[in-house]
């Protein structure tokens, strides 16, 4: 009877990079950390060796550069997952570099064996494993071989009761390599500027014995180190949903009413409309009666100059505790990164109600290369939260035109169970603000048009508009194609 050998994961101590691996890495593995000068591949294995290595389980660096280890690690002890007192406790610096520049590898892959052997350390790296690639290129030494020298240091490595790393500058999947098929995991870090932005991405195109989310995943580096933007997990509904619904008051007079008796729990609500129309109003009035009724938000604000009313009454529930706040100025964000941020919210204040404010000012948040597949992203993100029984209202900027009637420049509204819009319309030379409830999944609401006026105490919903022939603006009211009502 055959039995399986169990693989220990350890966990990296790299926000989000576990999620990445499929548990995190396997212990005694042999990894490349691979990418373009600059992109994190140094930043990234000190972040794990700092994590990992205690005096019980030392971990030796090897640096085969021109500098000195010292120089490396006066930049390195600006993260903050530096720490000084590990340094030849748990953690020993080696340098090789006058091996290496006398390009004998022969000399090198010694020096490495015997430091092995004298400490026996449970991680190893080797940076920058490229550096021995070139030295031995530039010499005219016929006595190195390239090849049998990574064959021989990647098979000795294999059998190291140690997890290694070597750290290379690559700056394509296709350079010619026999350490891509020796290694167990491949690591492959990118990055790119686009405009203003410095894009970075990981993608775990190798592990062996796990499963690894597949693709590219956005990362930042910060004064915490590397933080990895995995996909927001998708939870699963343990029983489905009660039917009728709990509904949620919305804190604006009457719209409860035109909604069918509130917005159901676990929904997601799109607030459509011109500017100025109140969107940002309605939304934070949807926070401040879900904190009336002892509930927690969260919201991530994208919109520049926040009005009166919305600043005073956020400002409130965010100073008591009641609302947190997503408010990254960062010009490079991406979806995901904006779904941890807002999971990490959730799950600090166990709220119940999410706002999103605007999806207009979100999409210019993002950094151009993310801006392609906004629509694809934004679905993701909607079930993420919804998911986890949270009810959403997202705010959507609508061009101020009168002639037609559209509920998202996305082409999202199918992704919604419910959808306000707002719109204006011109009455004896007036503009006027009017309101409608254009669906709620699976429950009756109004099909009223109502009029409204913005105060100093919120949206003031008035009676159903009278008659006006159908017209908006002077023209029939016209319906895009495209927008679902569900």
């Amino acid at each position: 009877m055959s039995s399986k050998a169990t693989i220990n994961r350890l966990a990296t101590g790299v926000p989000g990079l576990d999620e990445v691996l499929g548990g995190g890495l396997p212990e005694f593995s042999f990894n490349l950390i691979a990418g373009p000068p600059g992109c994190g591949k140094t930043t990234l294995a000190h972040q794990m060796m700092f994590s990992l290595a205690t005096p019980e389980r030392p971990a030796l660096f090897f640096t085969v550069l021109g500098e000195p280890p010292l120089k490396m690690l006066r930049y390195q002890q600006q993260f903050d997952f530096f720490d000084s007192e590990a340094i030849n406790q748990s953690i020993r610096y080696i340098n090789l570099a006058d091996d290496t520049l006398a390009g004998d590898l022969d000399e090198v892959l010694r020096r490495i064996v015997s430091e092995v052997e004298m400490h026996s350390p449970a991680l190893v790296f080797v940076d920058s494993f490229r550096s021995v690639v070139l030295a031995s290129q530039t010499r005219s030494n016929p006595n190195n071989n390239l090849p049998q020298f990574i064959q021989q240091l990647g098979m000795l490595m294999t059998t190291w009761q140690a997890t290694t790393f070597l750290i290379g500058e690559y700056f394509t999947e296709t350079d010619t390599n026999p350490i891509f098929t020796v290694a167990d995991g491949l690591i492959w870090l990118r990055q790119s500027v686009q405009r203003n932005s410095m894009v970075r991405k990981m993608e775990i195109m190798k592990m062996r014995g796990q499963p690894t989310l597949p693709g590219l995943h956005t990362f930042r580096i910060a004064t915490s180190g590397i933080k990895v933007f995995a996909p927001a997990p998708i939870a699963r509904v343990a029983a489905p949903r009660e039917f009728p619904s709990k509904r949620l008051k919305m804190g604006v007079p009457r719209l409860d009413e035109m909604l069918g008796g509130g917005l159901p729990m676990g929904y997601s609500l799109l607030v459509a409309g011109p500017s100025g129309s109140g969107k940002s109003i309605l939304a934070a009035s949807f926070l401040a009666e879900g904190a009336r009724n002892g509930e927690t938000g969260v919201i991530a604000v994208f919109e520049q100059r926040p009005n009166h009313f919305q600043s005073a009454v956020l400002a409130d529930l965010i100073r008591s505790g009641q609302v947190g706040l997503v408010d990254s100025r960062a010009p490079d964000l991406s979806i995901d990164e904006i779904v941890q941020l807002l999971l990490g919210e959730i799950g600090r204040l166990k709220a119940t109600r999410v706002v999103i404010d605007s999806l207009s000012g979100f999409e210019l948040a993002l950094a151009p290369t993310f801006r392609e597949d906004f629509r694809e992203s934004l679905a993701r993100m909607v079930t993420a939260l919804t998911s986890l029984g949270v009810s959403v209202l997202m705010t959507s900027e609508l061009e101020d035109r009168y002639t037609d009637l559209r509920f998202s420049p996305y082409g999202t509204a199918f992704l919604t169970d419910a959808i306000i819009v707002q719109r204006y319309i011109e009455v004896e030379s007036r503009l006027l603000r009017i309101m409608a409830v254009v669906k709620v999944r699976a429950s009756s609401h109004s099909d009223e048009l109502r009029q409204y006026q913005i105060d100093d105490e919120g949206l003031q919903i008035g009676e159903r508009l009278p008659d006006q022939e159908g017209l908006l603006g002077g023209r029939p009211t016209r319906h895009r194609r495209g927008d679902s009502n569900g």
